[in-house]
C-alpha cells in the first residue's frame, strides 16, 4: 500500500514541478484574469446601483466571489482539461500507459491535481494581494472569523477534487467516442453555466437554483466562495459540505466504473 501511494505521489511531484516552470504564461494569465475580474465587478456594480435591494447578496460579497474565482480559476475551470490525456485516448497512445505498473485512473487523477495546483499556485497570490489592497467594496473582504476561513479551505479542497473527479469522468467517456472534442465542448459549456462561473448561483431564481443544487457542478467553486463571503453558514454549511463529499465519492466511483468498462473494450490499431 505504501509503495502504491509513493508511485502516485511521484507522479504528482513530477507534474507539479513541470507546471511551475511556465512562469511567463502564468504572468500573462494573472494580468488577463485581473482585468477580466475588474470588468465583471464593474458590470455588477452597474446593476447594484439600480437597485441593490433586489440582489440576494451584498456587492462586497459579490466582489469577493469574483476575485476568489479568478484567483483559483485553475482549480475549478473544466476547460483546463489535459489535451495530452484526450489525445492519448484518441490516437492510441494510451497503450503505452497500459504498460505502466500503475492504475491509469489513479495516475491520471494525480497528474490532473498536480497540473491544476501548479497553475493555481503561480496565479492566485498576485491576484489575492492586489484584490486585498483595493478599496472597499471593490476588493476582497476579510474572512468573518478563523472558523469560517478553515471551512473555506476545506470546501475549497473538496470543490477542487470534485472538479478533477468530474474531468476524470469526461476522460473515461472519451473512450466511447470517435472524437473527444464534441464531448469536451458540451461538458465545458454545461459546467461554466451550472457551476456559477458565468453568473453566481445565488442570483438565479429559487426554483432553478434548487435544480442546480441537485447537480455536482454547484459543489465545485460555488460552495467555497459563498463560505468565504459568509453567505453560507450554520446547518446549511454542514449539509452542503456533506453533499460535496458525497458527490466526490460518487464521481470517483463513476469514473472508475467507466474505466473498468473501457479497459475491456479498448482496441488499439486493430489489436
Amino acid at each position: 500500500m505504501r509503495l502504491v501511494c509513493r508511485k502516485y505521489v511521484s507522479f504528482f511531484r513530477l507534474r507539479f514541478s513541470m507546471g511551475l516552470q511556465y512562469r511567463v504564461a502564468a504572468l500573462a494569465g494573472v494580468v488577463t484574469q485581473f482585468f477580466w475580474g475588474f470588468m465583471e465587478i464593474m458590470v455588477f456594480r452597474a446593476f447594484y446601483e439600480t437597485d441593490a435591494q433586489a440582489f440576494p447578496v451584498s456587492f462586497a460579497s459579490t466582489a469577493s466571489y469574483i476575485w476568489l474565482q479568478q484567483a483559483f480559476l485553475a482549480f475549478f475551470m473544466v476547460w483546463f482539461m489535459e489535451n495530452e490525456i484526450l489525445d492519448a485516448i484518441v490516437n492510441g497512445n494510451v497503450a503505452y500507459e497500459l504498460c505502466r505498473p500503475v492504475d491509469i485512473y489513479g495516475m491520471w487523477f494525480a497528474r490532473s491535481v498536480a497540473n491544476r495546483a501548479s497553475r493555481a499556485v503561480l496565479r492566485c497570490f498576485p491576484i489575492l494581494v492586489v484584490a486585498a489592497f483595493l478599496p472597499a467594496p471593490f476588493g476582497i473582504m476579510k474572512p468573518r472569523d478563523p472558523v469560517s476561513f478553515l471551512w473555506f479551505i476545506w470546501t475549497l479542497a473538496m470543490g477542487f477534487l470534485v472538479t478533477v473527479a468530474f474531468c476524470m469522468v469526461v476522460y473515461m467517456l472519451a473512450f466511447f467516442t470517435v472524437s473527444a472534442q464534441g464531448l469536451r465542448i458540451l461538458c465545458v459549456s454545461a459546467v461554466e453555466f451550472l457551476s456559477g462561473l458565468v453568473i453566481p448561483l445565488p442570483f438565479f431564481p429559487e426554483k432553478i437554483l434548487r435544480v442546480m443544487q441537485a447537480l455536482p457542478f454547484a459543489y465545485m467553486q460555488n460552495v467555497p466562495l459563498l463560505v468565504y463571503s459568509g453567505d453560507l453558514t450554520g446547518r446549511q454549511l454542514w449539509r452542503t459540505a456533506a453533499l460535496q463529499l458525497l458527490w466526490l465519492v460518487a464521481l470517483i466511483l463513476l469514473g472508475r466504473a467507466l474505466w473498468l468498462l473501457a479497459k475491456r473494450r479498448i482496441v488499439v490499431q486493430g489489436g
